[in-house]
C-alpha cells in the first residue's frame, strides 16, 4: 500500500492534541536566517549511494551532502562562502554529537563538520567534539558558536531523540526533565550556555530508528536505509520535519495510523509554549534534493 502523505493535521494527531499557536524563530544574527516568505527553511538531501550494502556510510558521499545542503540552505555558491557566514574565524565552536552505541553520528560527518570549521578560520584549540562531559570541556564552558547534530531514533522518555533533546548534557540534572515526557526540553535551550549560540543544526536520517519500547530499546528491524540528512538553523522545524517522516514511515510499516509511545509533544511545545522555533509544516519551506525514492514527506 502505498504511504499517504502526512498533512498538519497528522502532525498534531502523531504529536499532541494541542492547538499551534504562531511561528517562533529561533534567537540567531539576521544574516543567518534561513526564511522564505515567512517561512523556515530546512533542507532534506538524500543519496542513494552514500550507505553501502551493511549501512555503513561513504564518508566522501556525505562530505558532498553536507555541503549542499548548506550552500541550499544559506543560499550561497559554495561550501566555504555559506561555512563562513556561520563561522567566524574568533568562534570558539562546540560540536554537541550523540553518542549511543546503536545510532551514533558517524565519525566522517563529524569529521566533516570539523573540517568546514577549520576552513572558517577557527584554530584547531577552539574547537571540541563532544556528547557526555560539556560541563567539564573547557570548549563547550566557553563557546560562542554550537554545532548540533544527531540521529533521529525513538526515545523511551520522550517519543524520540530530537535535535531539541540532545542539548540535556548541558544541564547537571538530565533526568530533572523527564516529566510529562520531556515536554518542557526547549528551557535547556534558555541556558547562558546555549542561548542564541547554535548556528546548525543536523538531523541525521540515514538509518532512522522508528519504532521501540524500554529505556535501552533498538532492534535493527525498525530501522531502515533512508540514506538522509536534514539541516536547517531552527531545530524545532528540522525535528517537526523528521518527526513527520518518522511518521510516515510508521504508518508505512503497520499499515495504520500508530502514534509514537510517549508522544513526541515536546517538539510541539518547544514553538507554542517556548518561542524556540517553528513546528508548523504549514510554515516551513522544505527544500527536498537528491535521491526522491521513498522520501515520505
Amino acid at each position: 500500500m502505498k504511504p499517504k502523505g502526512i498533512t498538519r493535521r497528522d502532525f498534531l494527531k502523531g504529536s499532541t492534541s494541542a492547538a499551534l499557536a504562531g511561528a517562533f524563530y529561533l534567537s540567531l544574527p539576521g544574516k543567518l536566517s534561513a526564511r522564505s516568505e515567512n517561512k523556515t527553511r530546512v533542507v532534506l538531501i538524500r543519496d542513494r549511494d552514500v550507505l553501502d550494502k551493511l549501512n555503513k556510510p561513504d564518508d566522501a558521499v556525505l562530505s558532498r551532502m553536507l555541503d549542499e545542503a548548506v550552500i541550499t540552505l544559506l543560499g550561497e555558491k559554495d561550501p566555504a562562502t555559506a561555512w563562513k557566514r556561520l563561522i567566524k574565524p574568533d568562534d570558539i565552536v562546540g560540536i554537541k554529537s550523540n553518542v549511543w552505541h546503536y545510532l551514533p553520528v558517524p565519525q566522517g560527518l563529524e569529521q566533516a563538520i570539523y573540517t568546514r570549521v577549520i576552513d572558517a578560520g577557527v584554530k584547531k584549540k577552539n574547537i571540541s567534539i563532544r556528547d557526555r562531559g560539556l560541563l567539564t570541556d573547557s570548549v563547550f564552558q566557553k563557546a560562542s558558536a554550537l554545532i548540533n547534530v544527531r540521529p533521529m531514533r525513538t526515545h523511551y522518555w520522550s517519543g524520540v531523540g530530537s535535535l531539541i533533546k540532545n542539548y540535556i548534557m548541558f544541564v547537571d540534572n538530565p533526568p530533572s526533565y523527564h516529566p510529562d515526557t520531556c515536554a518542557d526540553l526547549a528551557t535547556i535551550w534558555k541556558l547562558p550556555l546555549v542561548k542564541g549560540k547554535t548556528r546548525l543544526n543536523i538531523l541525521v536520517m540515514l538509518t532512522p530508528l522508528f519504532q521501540g519500547s524500554g529505556p535501552h530499546h533498538y532492534n535493527p528491524k525498525y530501522t531502515w536505509a533512508y540514506n538522509g540528512l536534514l539541516v536547517g538553523t531552527d531545530p524545532v522545524a528540522v525535528d517537526a520535519t523528521g518527526l513527520r517522516i518518522l511518521q510516515a514511515k510508521r504508518r508505512e510499516f503497520f499499515g495504520e495510523d500508530r502514534p509514537l509511545d510517549p508522544p513526541a509533544k515536546h517538539i510541539l511545545l518547544a514553538d507554542t509554549r517556548h518561542g524556540l522555533g517553528t513546528a508548523d509544516p504549514e510554515k516551513i519551506e522544505l527544500i527536498k534534493l537528491g535521491w526522491q525514492k521513498g522520501v515520505l514527506i
